[in-house]
């Protein structure tokens, strides 16, 4: 199947920047998109639902003005994510708002929705399911998303267990259309793995986290660029789905990563070492999401300039494999 124009189309590198909870913005959006990369965020990340109405038009207008400006080189387009699970009690109108303004590329997540779907379609937008293993892959396909996300182990937050080699060698044995890889690509020859492999685009997280544009807290930044695959812990304690978190914040919560409680955290308060005082530590915000690909994360740079990067390692590493 040939992919779709909106997956190929102005992209600088075959790579999306994935939606990351609390840390995606417009900022970091924009500057994706700029860059050539297809820049996405999380709608819940927008507070309250007015603000989502604000950022999508802030998206919008800002890269239609850089398209007039730079005709010669038009900006990536964008994503939203939608958290389709049940429990979310925005989508209703978070999706009414991703129609308001065609959102080009819709990424859901938690559970696939026929009418979701169908809602995007709807205007001519693409649909994306994120999956981690290949039921949950035949069962997004079923509901009518247009291509899929496989999340891999060494994914960033909530992760898949499987190989990245097994995951996308058991979906492309009956799936042609858009498919896209996420776990541990920091680099351009990850990249370029990927699309051996048999995926057609990388989905890239952690590695964004440690941009100016990114809105994460500079500890947080600066923990991914000390750090490497040693440094990420895999739990299901913190959210009760299993998911990769920096080692630090951790350590900073209070507990021992290397002996975490087993079960779900249903209350996270924990007391700090060495102190009598109780603080409330919580998922995303105090313990941070993050793959197993940081140790080619070197600096807090710029998205241009980590796109730019990228770039160069993924042309540099199809020389090598063409040579």
């Amino acid at each position: 199947m040939a992919l779709p124009n909106v997956l190929k189309d102005n992209l600088r590198l075959p790579v999306v920047g994935a939606p990351l909870f609390i840390i995606s913005h417009p900022a970091l959006v924009i500057a994706q998109c700029k860059a050539g990369i297809i820049g996405a965020f999380p709608a819940l990340n927008a507070r309250p639902i007015s603000q989502l109405d604000e950022w999508l038009h802030e998206i919008t207008e800002a890269l239609a003005a850089h398209d007039r400006a730079h005709p010669e080189n038009p900006s990536a387009p964008f994503a939203v994510n939608q958290i389709v699970h049940k429990s979310n009690a925005r989508l209703e109108e978070d999706m009414a708002l991703t129609v308001k303004w065609k959102a080009p590329i819709v990424i859901t997540s938690l559970g696939a929705r026929e009418d979701v779907n169908a809602a995007v379609h709807g205007y001519g937008g693409l649909t994306l399911h994120d999956i981690i293993n290949n039921r949950f892959a035949h069962k997004a396909i079923e509901k009518g998303a247009d291509g899929l996300i496989a999340v891999a182990a060494g994914a960033g937050g909530h992760a898949g267990s499987t190989s990245p080699f097994a995951l996308v060698q058991d979906i492309r044995a009956w799936f042609d259309g858009p498919l896209l890889l996420s776990g541990a690509i920091a680099t351009g020859r990850a990249v370029l793995a990927a699309q051996v492999m048999g995926a057609d685009l990388a989905y890239i997280g952690t590695a964004f986290v440690a941009t100016p544009e990114a809105r994460a807290i500079e500890e947080y930044k600066q923990a991914i660029v000390s750090g490497d695959a040693s440094d990420i812990i895999g739990s299901t304690y913190f959210t009760g789905i299993f998911g990769n978190y920096l080692r630090p914040s951790i350590v900073k919560s209070g507990l021992d990563p290397d002996a975490l409680p087993q079960g779900e955290a249903k209350a996270m308060n924990f007391t700090s070492r060495g102190s009598s005082e109780v603080k409330e530590a919580k998922a995303w915000r105090d313990i941070w999401g993050s793959g197993q690909g940081i140790g080619a994360v070197r600096s807090v740079q710029p998205v241009a300039e980590l796109v730019a990067r990228l770039a160069r390692e993924y042309a540099e590493a199809k020389k090598r494999v063409c040579a």
